[in-house]
């Protein structure tokens, strides 16, 4: 039986299989992987190193190692390989390490894993102190789309999902500057949305939203604060809805939204749902940084479905 969610418990850690992302961090999580293995290795631990072609194989690659037994599953590289480890560990009892090697590491952040310095990281796996916490889950399936996505950190939907959507249709430039582009395009064209949604199958609200946050945990973009006061043990998602549709409101909001105080000004409203069925039209929702579904779908908090491996501390 797993602990209360939130709680600490030691296990031994003798056998990890490490899944890395040769891509994270532009390359970063390469010389991380080969640092941090090291490290386990030098303390005695059994490493099993996995790298899958594309998120299908990855996925496919942790659940043989599940299949054949292992301590742990230790993600090397960013959110996104975080992320294809989540979808074949949730709501099983294998702990999930992390040795963050990417762009955002939203997830490290969220649990003081240092995020330069892969050997601290390793030993942090070693030392087998888990946590029981939630994972939010995104389903929809309506004869035309199927989708069933865990994710650890924040779904985000309106205006930060339509610059993901205008960074990804473009060819030039790579790297952050065009995830920057994007955005100074669509700031230009900054509007809006219809959104409908109902939370816990009983509040019913219409609203007309720049953008929608469901946070499991605070931050995403690299430590962002959008939902500044999620829980991630409470078995709640944590809404956040920004109302303004002026561009030079919405640019002002940038700063505070680094330290969390953006939750407080008058065009921002919060709220919290274990389930929240969402629609807006031709809108888009993406998970942990990746691409989950077009809306409408159902988005959910689950309780203690992700066994992490994390400091000894609070």
């Amino acid at each position: 039986m797993n602990p209360t969610t939130g709680q600490l418990r030691q296990r031994e850690i003798s056998k990890v299989t490490a899944l890395t992302n040769p891509l994270s961090g532009h390359g970063a999580a390469v010389a991380a992987a080969q640092v941090a293995i090291a490290r386990l290795k030098h303390r005695g631990v059994e490493v099993i190193e996995i790298v899958g072609e594309d998120a299908e194989d990855a996925r496919h690659l942790v659940a043989a190692a599940l299949e054949r037994g292992t301590d742990a599953v230790v993600a090397i590289g960013g959110d996104g390989v975080i992320s294809n480890a989540l979808q074949v560990l949730a709501s099983n009892d294998v702990p999930l390490g992390i040795i963050p090697a990417g762009t955002g590491n939203d997830h490290a952040r969220e649990f003081g894993i240092p995020t330069k310095d892969p050997e601290a990281a390793a030993d942090i796996v070693v030392d087998g102190w888990t946590e029981t916490i939630d994972l939010g889950r995104i389903q929809r399936g309506d004869g035309r789309t199927k989708c069933d996505k865990w994710f650890g950190t924040v779904a985000a939907s309106g205006f930060d999902s339509l610059v993901t959507d205008r960074a990804n249709r473009m060819s030039w430039p790579h790297g952050r500057l065009r995830y920057y582009i994007a955005m100074m395009a669509e700031l230009s064209q900054l509007r809006r949305l219809p959104y409908r949604m109902v939370l816990d199958g009983t509040r019913e609200m219409e609203l007309d939203l720049t953008l929608a946050a469901f946070g499991n945990t605070r931050s995403y973009g690299g430590g962002m604060l959008i939902c500044a006061n999620a829980d991630r043990a409470d078995g709640l998602l944590d809404i956040t809805m920004v109302h303004s549709g002026s561009r030079t409101k919405f640019v002002r909001l940038f700063p505070t939204v680094v330290k969390g105080t953006h939750i407080e000004l008058d065009e921002v409203t919060t709220t919290r749902a274990t389930t929240i069925a969402v629609e807006c039209p031709d809108i888009n929702v993406y998970a942990d940084g990746d691409f989950a579904c077009p809306l409408p779908a159902e988005i959910s908090a689950v309780s203690a479905a992700l066994q992490i491996l994390r400091p000894n501390r609070r």
